[in-house]
């Protein structure tokens, strides 16, 4: 199960970097939500990954890590899942301010277009 966890986490962040690198804003949000989705996993994983047992404290069965789960990870995870939509909203929102400004999807494109404006 952890070497299933660590190659998964292992693919989304070399999309991710490599969405990261590209030079199309479109990619760019890709590759961050990608890298969002691998540290969320690298997160949820710290926990101890276990089946079937309760991340809360009950009567009646000892607190220990072999009887539970930790539940730290896990909020966590619903956090930055809830920061990470929040963070690619506001990326597509510039992305497409920026798509109507400059009428390119370049990440650059201030410099592609005082590049054409300058005749190069």
């Amino acid at each position: 199960m952890e070497a299933a966890i660590a190659s998964g986490i292992g693919v989304l962040v070399f999309a991710g970097v490599y969405l990261v690198l590209r030079a199309r804003s479109f990619d760019v949000i890709l590759g961050l939500t990608l890298l969002s989705y691998a540290t969320n996993l690298l997160i949820f994983s710290s926990g101890r990954l276990t089946v079937g047992k309760p991340p809360v404290l009950r009567e009646g069965v000892e607190a220990t890590l072999a009887n539970h789960t930790d539940p730290v990870p896990q909020a966590l995870v619903l956090t930055a899942i809830v920061i990470s939509f929040a963070m690619t909203a506001v990326s597509i929102v510039l992305a497409m301010r920026s798509r109507a400004d400059n009428d390119s999807d370049h990440v650059d494109a201030g410099d592609v277009r005082d590049e054409r404006e300058s005749g190069r």
